[in-house]
Parts: structure tokens; sequence; C-alpha cells
């Protein structure tokens, strides 16, 4: 039965690997969706765990098989330890992403462990997840799947810009319709260079503002066929460690100035972007939104008015629309938009586990 209030546990790991973020909310159906956040946290990894999930790629199936059985152990006992640090008793379903291991959709494949059907067991909740695989099993991409959420909890927006792992958009085109892709990668990139001088991620920006542009490095990233491209796209970690590392590290430069040259690259890919239609509002969200570094440079190439929220919406955005589309799933109602993905027909995606 579909009702008007949902209170909803949305969980998000990111490939920026900084943890698992949680959000607690109240949706409401009034003709339209309106939200409540009521309480948030992002759990840090253990280092076993930013480890092991960042070399997911290079696993074996059966190695993965085994990963992903203790990675949901591990999702369950954090979601749990969310759920009593914060008293919270009125749950009706807990919307989980999961975390990528896996995304070819040119192959007919993608894998997000943490879904095992043990979750809802562990949780002692109903549990929608695995919200990719139908997507892709249609001939989509399987991503992005915020932009559902976009449209229909951000719609004074007319771009949504998340600046998170990879930086990816969505927006209405001329029809009314939404679509979404990739943009470029952004902090699963900035991350792994600023880690190497010690650091989980560059402060503020201070890293890169420091450093100097490499022209010929910035052009040859600029040229990759990936730009070329038209949506529906997404990028996933097996291209960047095809694409983006090899040809950053045949440059011999210091870790400053590739941090540097590559938030000068992502600033000219995003403002391309962005700059597709005239006065326009862009909300900005996803750790990156809090690099001002990067956002005065997107600002220098763009006209455009960009707006940054509160801290909440920043950070949670993405774990509170995947609690949205565990709602829209469990009312059965399309949550998965075929001019965003390239799949054949807009869909409900998802399962649903009992305890």
């Amino acid at each position: 039965m579909k009702k008007d209030v949902y209170n909803i546990i949305g969980v998000m790991s990111g490939t920026s690997l900084d943890g698992i973020d949680l959000v607690y909310t109240k949706f409401y159906f009034n003709g339209s969706w309106t939200f409540k956040i009521l309480c948030t946290e992002t759990i840090s990894y253990t280092n076993f765990w930013v480890e092991e999930l960042r070399h997911l790629v290079t696993k074996a199936p059966h190695e993965l098989d085994l990963i992903d059985e203790a990675y949901t152990e591990y999702l369950a006992d954090t979601i749990k330890f969310f759920i009593k640090k914060n008293a919270i008793d009125n749950i009706d379903a807990v919307c989980s992403h999961g975390h990528t291991a896996l995304h070819k959709p040119e192959q007919n494949l993608t894998y997000q462990i943490g879904n095992k059907s043990v979750i809802s067991k562990l949780l002692g909740y109903k549990v929608v997840c695995d919200f990719r695989v139908q997507d892709v099993g249609y001939g989509g991409q399987g991503a992005p799947l915020v932009p559902i959420g976009d449209k229909l909890l951000f719609s004074e927006y007319d771009f949504c810009l998340n600046l998170g792992g990879f930086a990816n958009i969505s927006l209405d085109d001329s029809k009314g319709e939404r679509i979404a892709y990739d943009i470029c990668p952004v902090n699963i990139v900035l991350n792994h260079y600023t880690k190497q001088l010690g650091f989980d991620y560059d402060d503020k920006g201070h890293i890169a503002k420091s450093g100097k542009v490499d022209q010929n490095l910035l052009n040859q990233l600029n040229q990759l066929d990936f730009y070329k491209q038209t949506y529906p796209k997404s990028l996933g970690l097996e291209w960047v460690k095809s694409n983006i590392f090899p040809l950053v590290d045949s440059f011999q430069l210091q870790l400053k100035d590739k941090i540097c040259t590559f938030c000068e690259h992502v600033s000219i890919q995003i403002a391309k972007e962005i700059n597709k239609k005239e006065d326009v509002v862009v909300l900005a969200t996803g750790g990156g939104a809090y690099n001002s570094y990067l956002l005065n440079r997107v600002k220098f190439y763009s006209y455009n008015d960009i707006i940054i929220p509160s801290n909440t919406v920043i950070e949670f955005k993405e774990a509170l629309i995947f609690a949205f589309l565990g709602v829209l799933k469990l009312r059965d109602e399309i949550n998965c938009l075929k001019s965003v993905t390239g799949a054949l027909k807009n869909h409900s995606a998802g399962l649903i586990y009992l305890p």
C-alpha cells in the first residue's frame, strides 16, 4: 500500500572511499515530494577496507564473492551502529547502494558488493538495494541513478552537479526529459595523489593552489576520447586506471603540479558542460564542493551561478537520493530513467529483501 510518509535510512559508499554515508530521512508525498533529513553520519572505512575496496577490480570472481559476503556483514554492522547511536526506532526500509566492484555496462556487467540478501536478516528490517543491475540488463549504463531524485527533490535548480569520485551532472533537456551523465573523474584521482603526500584529501584545494599547471599534460587530458562522446555515458575506476593514472604518471612532475593540473582539467570539463545553457543555476554537492580552489577555477571558466547548499546536503545528497530510490521502488514507481541511462525503457529498479 502506498503511503504519504516514509521513514528511510539511505546508505551510500562512493568510489572516493571516504567512508559509508548514512542518512535517516522522512519523505512526504502530497502531489509532489519533500523531505526532512533527521540525522546523518559518515563512518570512515578501516585501513583494511580501504585497501580491499581499492583493489576490487583486480580480484577474481571467487575472491569477489568472498569479499561480498564479508562486506555485506560489515555494512550491516555499520548500519546497526548508526541506528543504535541515534536511537532510531521507526524505519520503513533501509535503502542501500552497496559499493561498486565492477562497472562494465558495455559487457552487460555491473556488480555492487554489500547487496546479498542476508543483509535484511542481519538488520531485521526491509532492505531495498542492488539498483544498477536491472538497468544494465535492459541495455542501459546502470548509471547515473541520482537524476530522478534531482528532478523530483531539487527541481528549483537547472543543473545538479555532483563532485564525488566522479563529476556527474543532471538536467532537463529541451523536451523536459531528464538527462544525466558523468563528466570526468574528480576525487578518485585527486585523493590518489594527495594520499602520496600523506593526506586523505586536498583540504580546500590548498595543495592544488600551490602547484603549477603543466600545459602539455592538461592538453592530453582534455583530448581523451571519453570527452568526445555524447550521453548516455559513465565512468568507472577501471577507466581511470587505464587512462588517467598512466597518462599523469608518464609526466615527471611534482605531486602538487599533478594535482594542480588535474584540477584545471576538471574545471575545464565541468565548465564546458554547464556553459551549454545560459543564465542557469547550478547546485553543486559532493565532497568536491568543499574544494574552494576547484570551484573558483570552475567559476573562472563559467558565467553561470553555482550554488553551494548546506553541509548536510553537500555530504549526504547521494545517500538521501538512494533512500528516495528505495521509496519509489517500494511504491513500484519509476526510479530509473531511460533518457538518463540509455536503457530500453523506464523502470523501477532494485531488489526488496524482507527480514
